[in-house]
């Protein structure tokens, strides 16, 4: 037999080799050269060195140098080493110079940026140094679970993590918390029996894997798996081949690149064509193309973008939402579909109990969440104590005595009790709080003195305990297992026969619950009874009395259900994608509003069946997705951005990385998600809720207006240049601009302002619009409309104004300078205008913003350097103007916000008729 880690060349027809859950424990013993004794420290060494550590590739981190160069791949950025590269040729190095310190100091800020969001991610990183338990040539070691090695054997308790994928050889009550791997929210019972070969893998109760947890029992499991060759390292590398899509802002800007880079061309062939007509010199030719050309790209929009991208970025972080990928800012505000895991994110992840029946059609409730005992239990409109209600104190107390779970009160500077064993029995230990009892009192004044743990295949539990009042058999299990052992029910007044009705009337009660997705527990007495034999359950058969029923459930977090309705509200459709059961995951999520009335929920194997045309058809109706597969969720993911849609996808667990990678956006829960997950994200969240998601997708949609409101100023301002400039040579004016005026208008005046605008707050209707279509252009009609008015009215002023001058015989030196001021002056109002889209600039102060206040004093500061101080005067080709003359530049730079307040008032009028005729 080939040693452990051992390659040979595959061969066809060698039959398929058992799966480690379909085989024996002695057989994977012996297919891993291993025994119960544990493998030898040569033998350790000699299987390390062949198989390596157990820990998955580290992905390789980018180096600075990566980071900064990657911040020039944009065609805007391509048109500017263009231009830069036309002004050197020239000899116009200040030119050039000026704008490459523009890209440098994007670039710079870029990469800061990006370098901020993986020191975030790292921050996140848990501890590497995962300990294990495992016997080594007969004795028991703890080390670091990347030491573990095929053979090892790993000794597994409560609380434990699974370093390893393993197979079970001894098991003792054990159970595992696998959703972080198969989505599955409750506890695995293990087994020590094999399972057949084709048993799914949330199904393979003979395994355990790497990266759960153990909830309860003991056991002995010999690893047969390591690092990549794991189930995490399986879905790992699946997500690490999936390609990143671009986001749609990424799609979009390259559109708009595509646009620019052909209007520059296309200006810059036409001044040439106009200058060489009008016979000018063509040095004076090529910088007047040249400015042009400047005048085409807007300078500005890379910074701008990369600010608003990185204050959103800020943002979300104190909103507790992490963003590992800058662009993922603006695809959470476009997203038209969010799939959600349910267990943790949509719910709180801690079980609790919610009602209890007792025989006679008594029904409680009990109120308070998770396992936080603080809460009462009340029948109708009555609080009940477990003291003055017979049968109250009988269902607790066996809640309580056939149970082995403890509640830890919260850690200093903690939030939140804390449990040692099964959360189901943690649920039963916080409702007996609630109705009165103490778990420490009533387990010392009943001793355990027998047991039976529970089987996961007679899905029950029973303990013997002693107390002053005598001794007693207590049972728990699964009602329809209870219920076979009992002869008869305890009412008010004493037991009576559990005849056919009686027997009816409880499963009536248990699918009521279930209906709700509540997880059914039932609870008997029983006289003691001797619990050794091959069926220690069958003493009790008849013998038991039914105690009542426990509903628990995983509640859902207080804020969900509002936050769902405020994604309806902003158009997003909430599906459900979890590795729950169909009928709980339903359940809950019609309680959250997240299923209509008429919705479906789709399981895995019924997905499986679906082809790719029949699951795009069937996604308008399906709002669950339960029990599903990894590649399954890739599947779903595909099928919705097939029909147009931006998809963010939430997840926490290894299962869910692939899916992440696929979707536009892929959000991990920081405080419960695995590493795996986080790499494989755009976004962590912090504290695992859905409603921070809806919050990020609120900041994400205020960025992506607020990059709209300054393409909207820097486009209107260029494409308004370059009019004024056409329209000059066209009219046989003189130049109205010197190319380095533009260049200072285009990297200072509008670099002050843009910026800032970028920082705009929110106007408090972002999560009330439609998403942005995925198809849309950055500049969409209405966008285009009302640069176009802008740029109209810019040009018109700017133009007439300067024609006007020049033809009242005042120098031409002069004349330039005004013209130079005035265009200054229409990018300040124009400021105003792009604030809001409808609202008027005059209720919208700019002390909303202090940010683009301090830059309008910083953009008028640096104009009056320009045109007052002397030296930067001879730079620039200006002259001092007078306070006459400023106020005549000031009255006609207005005209453009008087133009834009009058459609402002005009589209106001048709908002407020449409809402008149809607009912």
């Amino acid at each position: 037999m080939p040693s452990i880690g051992t390659v040979r060349e595959p061969d066809a027809n060698a039959p398929e080799p058992t799966p480690w859950h379909a085989l024996d424990g002695g057989d994977a013993l012996l297919r891993l050269g291993a025994s119960v004794e544990g493998l030898s420290p040569g033998e350790v060494a000699r299987r390390l060195e062949r198989s390596g550590p157990n820990a998955l590739p580290e992905r390789r981190r980018r180096s600075g140098l990566a980071v900064f160069l990657d911040q020039f791949r944009s065609p805007l950025i391509y048109l500017l080493l263009l231009a830069a590269a036309i002004a050197a040729g020239l000899g116009e190095g200040r030119d050039a110079a000026v704008i490459l310190g523009v890209l440098l100091v994007n670039a710079a800020v870029g990469a800061f940026q990006e370098g901020r969001a993986q020191r975030s991610m790292e921050a996140l990183r848990r501890l590497a140094g995962l300990r294990v338990r495992v016997r080594r040539a007969g004795q028991e070691e703890v080390l670091e679970a990347r030491q573990l090695v095929p053979g090892d054997l790993l000794l597994l308790s409560a609380g434990d993590a699974v370093g390893a994928d393993a197979r079970i050889l001894e098991a003792s009550r054990l159970a595992t918390l696998e959703a972080a791997l198969t989505g599955e929210s409750l506890p695995v019972p293990k087994q020590v029996a094999p399972v057949e070969a084709g048993t799914p893998l949330a199904d393979r109760a003979s395994l355990v894997f790497a990266g759960t947890h153990v909830a309860t029992g003991r056991g002995l499991a010999v690893v047969a798996a390591t690092g990549p060759s794991t189930e995490v390292g399986r879905i790992a590398a699946l997500a690490e081949s999936g390609a990143v899509a671009r986001t749609p802002l990424e799609r979009r800007l390259a559109g708009l690149g595509r646009l620019l880079a052909l209007a520059a061309l296309g200006v810059f062939a036409l001044v040439l064509a106009v200058g060489l007509l009008r016979a000018l010199p063509l040095a004076d030719i090529l910088m007047v193309a040249l400015s042009q050309l400047v005048s085409t790209v807007p300078e500005g929009l890379p910074v701008a973008m990369t600010v608003g991208l990185a204050v959103g970025m800020q943002r979300m972080a104190a909103r507790r939402a992490i963003v590992r990928r800058l662009a993922a800012v603006e695809s959470l505000g476009s997203t038209t579909v969010i799939c959600t895991d349910k267990t943790g994110t949509l719910t709180r992840n801690e079980l609790t109990a919610v009602e209890a029946w007792l025989p006679g059609g008594r029904r409680l409730r009990a109120s308070g969440t998770g396992w936080d005992p603080a809460g009462h239990i009340t029948e109708g409109q009555r609080s009940l104590d477990a003291a003055s209600d017979p049968g109250l104190s009988a269902l607790l107390r066996a809640a309580l005595l056939c149970n082995d779970a403890e509640l830890l009160p919260p850690e200093a500077g903690q939030a939140g009790w804390r449990i040692a064993g099964d959360p189901t029995e943690a649920a039963l230990v916080a409702l007996a709080r609630k109705g009165g009892l103490d778990a420490d009192r009533e387990r010392a004044a009943w001793l355990r003195t027998d047991e039976v743990p529970f089987d996961g295949a007679r899905k029950l539990m029973v303990t013997v305990n002693r107390g002053a009042a005598g001794t007693a058999a207590f049972v728990k299990g699964a009602p329809e297992a209870v219920l076979e052992l009992c002869g008869a029910a305890r009412r008010q007044g004493g037991d009576v026969p559990l005849d056919g009705p009686g027997r009816d009337e409880v499963y009536r009660e248990v699918e009521a619950m279930a209906r709700g997705a509540l997880r059914v527990l039932a609870f008997a007495e029983a006289p003691p009874v001797p619990l050794d034999g091959p069926d220690p359950f069958s003493a009790l058969r008849g013998r038991a009395v039914l105690l009542g029923l426990v509903g628990q459930i995983d509640a859902p977090r207080e804020e969900a259900p509002q936050a769902v309705r405020k994604c309806q509200s902003a158009g997003i459709r909430v599906v459900m994608v979890t590795g729950d059961h169909r009928d709980t995951a339903l359940a809950v999520a019609r309680q959250l509003g997240i299923a209509a009335a008429g919705d479906v929920a789709l399981e895995g194997r019924e997905l499986a069946r679906l082809s790719g045309e029949a699951l795009r058809s069937a996604l308008p109706r399906a709002s669950v997705f339960a029990r599903v597969e990894p590649d399954q969720k890739i599947r779903i993911v595909e099928a919705l951005q097939a029909r147009g849609e931006v998809v963010a996808m939430t997840g926490d667990g290894v299962n869910d990385a692939p899916a992440l990678v696929r979707a536009d956006v892929g959000v991990a829960m920081g405080r419960s998600g695995t590493e795996v997950a986080k790499q494989a994200s755009d976004v962590v969240v912090t504290d695992d809720d859905f409603a921070t998601i809806v919050a990020a997708v609120d900041e994400g949609r205020l960025v992506y207006r607020n990059l709209r409101k300054a393409l909207l100023l820097l486009l209107s301002t260029g494409l308004a240049e370059i009019l004024v400039l056409a329209g000059s040579l066209l009219g046989g004016l003189p130049l109205p601009f010197a190319a380095v005026q533009i260049l200072w208008n285009n990297v200072v005046t509008e670099g002050t302002i843009t910026v800032n605008l970028a920082m705009e707050p929110r106007e408090g209707d972002e999560m009330s619009r439609p998403p942005v279509p995925r198809d849309e252009p950055i500049l969409s009609g209405p966008l285009l409309r009302r640069m176009l008015l802008m740029s109209g009215t810019i040009t018109a002023v700017t133009l007439g104004f300067f024609a006007i001058r020049l033809a009242s015989g005042i120098p031409f030196e002069r004349v330039r300078t005004e013209t130079f001021a005035l265009l200054a002056v229409c990018e300040w109002f124009n400021l105003a205008n792009c604030r809001t889209e409808t609202r008027s600039a005059l209720r919208n102060g700019l002390g909303r913003n202090p940010w683009l206040l301090a830059g309008v004093a910083a953009s008028l500061g640096l104009q009056a350097l320009v045109i007052w101080w002397p030296p930067l005067g001879r730079l620039f080709h200006t002259v001092p103007l007078t306070a006459q003359e400023v106020g005549l530049v000031v009255a006609a730079g207005s005209a453009v916000l008087w133009a834009e307040e009058v459609r402002k008032a005009l589209a106001r009028r048709r908002e407020r008729r449409r809402s008149r005729r809607v009912p």
